[in-house]
């Protein structure tokens, strides 16, 4: 396995920055999900912007995107994910058509 470049430490602080924010952005958005003020279709529209914010959301989990819907915990988000034939480690972003359309129908939001 190759090694990382190697970064100054103006670089890698930059890129500890980038993390930081993108882990706090989707820590948020799962919270605006649990909470019923962010709906999936919504989600779905922002992670398709192209701007950063929207590769930000387009790397979440669906797994982690389901455990964050009211009333889904971790087993009924893994059995939604098995029926609808989506692998546990699928992100937004590589969701196809037909599985998008099968989610939004499962909770009834499409």
């Amino acid at each position: 396995m190759a090694n990382p470049p190697s970064l100054t430490p103006e670089q890698r602080q930059q890129a500890l920055q980038k993390a930081a924010a993108a882990r706090r952005q989707r820590a948020e958005v799962k919270d605006k999900l649990k909470i019923g003020s962010l709906t999936l279709p919504e989600l779905f529209d922002q992670a398709d912007r192209g701007d950063d914010s929207g590769k930000m959301l387009a790397k979440l989990k669906v797994v982690s995107v389901l455990e964050s819907l009211p009333g889904v915990g971790k087993v009924r988000a893994r059995n939604i994910m098995t029926e609808l034939e989506i692998s546990e480690t699928r992100r937004l972003q590589g969701l196809g058509t037909n599985q998008r359309r099968a989610l939004l129908e499962r909770f009834n939001q499409g």
